[in-house]
């Protein structure tokens, strides 16, 4: 038989498929949101009028959801943390994340804490409010044990604590993986300093998701836009070159990296990346680092996961699956620093999608990937 968009399982799933003045926050982040959201008419193959139907139900999963716990949010404010890349730090709670997640068809996110992560505190403080956060988060899994899973914030750049609590979050807690952010005092993942963290993550074939982190504002040019728009993706790309260059996917090849916001820009100069290998100034790579082609370099970014967290869109979208299969792509909706994308009711959360996925194809992207990689949450949504 067929499967339809309108079939559906008892768990409501569907069934049979495999800075500056003058600039309005508000206004930017609804503009951003119409061009992900944008109705283009094309079918899943492009060019013919009607995209395909999303599928319905509560059946997504969200791998790029973030969660601020009292404690967390309070230390934030209290240190001056009154934007989060130049949007106003949100509230949250349980109870408006399932509000949430229930309007808009998504059976479970996969929690994290944004950027800064735990880094604007030093020393013990940060590994307490580590703790407190990775602890909170289990704790979610016993009150609402469908409805989320989580990413572990480590006390970073602090390798040694974080390789602690690393083994605590995985080990005792059992969350589903690891934050990290594309670098740390300016320090970028795939730096050698931090190859200790790397080959712990690497023996426990962890699932790491990588989101961008704030720039300090006298390290960038003056802009009069949010560091979320466009600076997060730039650092993304960063980290992930680096991380190419510096051998880092190479050496670790049991850990699973997901990219936020569609990879950034890494699948658009992907196969620049390559050539820079290639020519002389290839001369100035990374000492000691394999030098790859532009073949190898190909085949290592087909490693990433790429989530759609504010990228659902078809130039997005069609970048990715030029450089990663489809089997990498994972829903995200970076709620709730996306809340005003999302202003009422509820519905599709990525219409976008349909203009370059068929409707099971979404299915995949949305649901069937995500728990692929995440099994203890597998287990608990059923």
């Amino acid at each position: 038989m067929t499967p339809t968009a309108h079939s559906r399982s008892d768990h409501g799933a569907p069934t049979g498929y495999g800075r500056s003045a003058g600039v309005s926050r508000r206004a930017m982040l609804i503009g951003a949101g119409a061009v992900a959201a944008g109705a283009t008419v094309a079918t899943a193959g492009g060019g013919d009028a009607g995209a395909s139907p999303a599928p319905t139900g509560r059946y997504r999963i969200d791998m790029h959801a973030h969660f601020l716990p009292p404690e967390y949010r309070a230390a934030l404010l209290e240190h001056g943390h009154f934007t989060i890349g130049g949007y106003p730090t949100p509230q949250w709670s349980p109870e408006s994340a399932i509000d949430f997640m229930d309007r808009w068809g998504i059976q479970a996110q996969a929690l994290s804490v944004s950027d800064p992560g735990v880094s604007f505190l030093r020393g013990k403080d940060s590994r307490d409010l580590a703790r407190y956060c990775n602890t909170y988060a289990a704790g979610l899994f016993h009150t609402h044990r469908s409805r989320f899973g989580a990413f572990a914030v480590l006390p970073m750049p602090d390798v040694a604590a974080s390789i602690a609590e690393l083994e605590y979050a995985l080990d005792t807690l059992h969350l589903d993986g690891v934050l990290l952010l594309s670098a740390y005092d300016g320090v970028y993942l795939g730096d050698p300093r931090f190859e200790p963290l790397m080959a712990a993550l690497n023996a426990r074939r962890t699932f790491v998701f990588v989101h961008p982190a704030a720039i300090p504002d006298n390290a960038k040019p003056a802009l009069p836009l949010p560091d979320f728009l466009e600076e997060f993706t730039f650092d993304t790309t960063r980290a992930a070159t680096l991380m190419l260059a510096g051998g880092t996917l190479r050496r670790y090849p049991g850990i699973r990296f997901q990219l936020a916001h569609a990879g950034g820009t890494l699948p658009f100069l992907s196969w620049r990346i390559g050539v820079l290998a290639e020519t002389p100034i290839g001369n100035h790579w990374p000492a000691g680092a394999p030098r790859p082609s532009a073949l190898d370099v190909q085949q290592l970014i087909q490693t990433f996961y790429f989530d759609t967290a504010l990228s659902a869109s078809e130039a997005a979208m069609r970048s990715v699956l030029a450089v990663a299969p489809r089997s990498h792509i994972v829903f995200g909706s970076d709620w709730p620093f996306s809340q005003a994308v999302f202003l009422e009711g509820g519905g599709d959360p990525a219409p976008g999608l349909s203009t370059v996925f068929s409707t099971s194809q979404r299915y995949e992207i949305e649901r069937a990937n995500p728990l692929s990689q995440l099994p203890r949450l597998r287990s608990a949504v059923g």
